[in-house]
């Protein structure tokens, strides 16, 4: 039997080397040096995958041995490298486009357990009131802890009109708690609007998708002719957005910059890794795409402009509030972002499936990585709650906080010529006399665009209203 085992081993040895060299694996190092195979590393494996097929306490598929090994390699590396079978390669692709069955979460993986990166706007998971750091421990009545990302978002999507079972841990909740939803067909609208004063505009931005920077730039046309007049004031909500789409990222910021300014650049190991995109069309369109921000009108490079962020504001929401900040092209407001200032690349495998690989970090136009990091509103404004704040804080999960998580490659002491943040506390406002009624707890209503007493918004609204009367003054 062992000479057996030791046959099988040296066969599947040859094999792997044989998909290794397929695949391209580098023989030289990057300065000429010869680097060789992890020859013995490679023959420990199959001593292992050999042992399982021999001694395990039932069959195991050789296909199944070899996804989960390609599943250990991948999340290994960071919270967001995975590998995708052929459902999950599909549902990648038709969230891109807006259009998804489940529960509408934006999850990561953190010490065994899924954690809430973000409740996407207007799908079950906001409505029943599943928040930013939540810990779901159980789907139904199966533990979480053990499962891939994979395997507990295959289990959260599912048929529409069909229940699922959340057990939550939320810190500051004394016990674990259970939310059952009802899963359904989440179509995600991106980009919401309103004139929420005459002559200020407020856009909102759920997620970025491959339409993103079209719809966008259509709610600028509509605010406008709903104003008759060009704006005074944009508010560019990009609260609890976790992201999505970096080319769309990059068209957004472009609506409100120059063109030709820089938006974002990529520093990776390969040559594709690194990149410089800036506000122009070969930098956000795909393909054919007719470039959807030619006919804006001129005032939107120059109206002035707040961005809203808060720790649910991710990845490709960084992306544009890092470049407007940089670009002095807007204030930005809220709370400090998440942090996710990497770049993930989708490889397609040839069989359906494919792998979510971290390539490059990305950095803003002064050089800053956002990366465990986020982005420091230039004026810190906190959400109106009547809570403990400890108890508050406890809940604000970040990218740092994600097990594996890439380091920030810049000097803990590097200010990239950010000056620091002005701080509002709730009840007090940033400039005189702010419209509606700051200090109240925000009221919930999953109808509405955006709510009368939302605090941040309003302290949005009087610091643009401060810049014209300024304006108008120094005239």
């Amino acid at each position: 039997m062992r000479n057996k085992l030791q046959k099988f081993s040296l066969i599947l040895f040859g094999v792997l080397i044989g998909v290794a060299l397929s695949l391209n694996l580098p023989a030289i190092a990057e300065h000429g040096a010869t680097q060789s195979l992890p020859l013995d590393e490679l023959r420990e494996f199959t001593e292992v995958f050999g042992k399982i097929k021999s001694d395990y306490v039932e069959p195991v598929s050789d296909k199944k041995l070899i996804d989960d090994a390609i599943n250990g390699m991948l999340s290994g590396l960071d919270p967001h490298s995975a590998y995708m079978d052929a459902d999950a390669f599909k549902e990648l692709e038709d969230g891109t486009q807006g259009e998804f069955g489940g529960l509408g979460i934006e999850v990561s993986m953190e010490d065994g357990f899924i954690k809430v990166v973000s409740p996407i706007e207007d799908t079950p998971a906001q409505k029943a009131g599943i928040k930013s750091g939540d810990l779901i421990i159980k789907l139904d009545d199966t533990p979480v802890k053990g499962m891939t990302i994979n395997e507990a978002v295959k289990r959260m999507r599912g048929a529409p009109n069909t229940p699922i079972t959340l057990t939550i841990v939320r810190k500051g909740v004394p016990k674990p708690f259970a939310i059952t939803l009802m899963r359904a067909i989440i179509k995600v609208k991106s980009v919401k609007y309103k004139l929420i004063e005459p002559n200020y505009g407020y856009i909102r931005i759920t997620q970025f998708q491959e339409r993103t920077g079209e719809n966008l730039a259509q709610a600028i046309l509509a605010l406008a002719k709903q104003n008759k007049a060009p704006l005074k004031g944009i508010v560019l909500d990009l609260r609890n957005d976790p992201g999505g789409l970096l080319n769309s990222a990059v068209g957004v910021a472009s609506a409100f910059l120059k063109p030709g300014a820089l938006v974002v650049y990529t520093e990776g190991r390969t040559e594709d890794a690194k990149m410089r995109l800036t506000a122009s069309p070969d930098s956000y369109l795909r393909g054919n795409q007719s470039d959807y921000l030619k006919n804006l009108p001129a005032w939107v490079k120059t109206v002035p402009m707040v961005v809203l962020i808060n720790g649910g504001s991710a990845s490709a929401s960084e992306i544009v509030s890092g470049a407007l900040q940089d670009q002095k092209r807007a204030v930005i407001m809220g709370t400090q972002s998440f942090g996710k200032g990497s770049v993930q690349t989708i490889l397609p495998l040839g069989n359906g499936t494919g792998i979510k690989l971290t390539t490059a970090r990305y950095f803003t136009p002064s050089g800053r990585s956002i990366q465990a990091k986020g982005i420091t509103p230039d004026i810190i404004v906190e959400e109106a709650k009547v809570v403990n704040s400890k108890e508050d804080n406890l809940l604000n999960i970040r990218e740092v906080d994600l097990e594996n998580h890439l380091s920030n490659p810049n000097k803990p002491d590097a200010k990239a010529g950010i000056t620091p943040p002005v701080i509002v506390e709730p009840g007090k406002s940033a400039q005189p006399a702010p419209a509606g009624k700051g200090g109240k707890k925000a009221k919930t209503n999953p109808d509405e665009i955006v709510s009368k007493d939302d605090f941040q918004l309003n302290q949005a609204l009087g610091l643009l209203k401060g810049i014209n009367i300024f304006k108008n003054e120094a005239k």
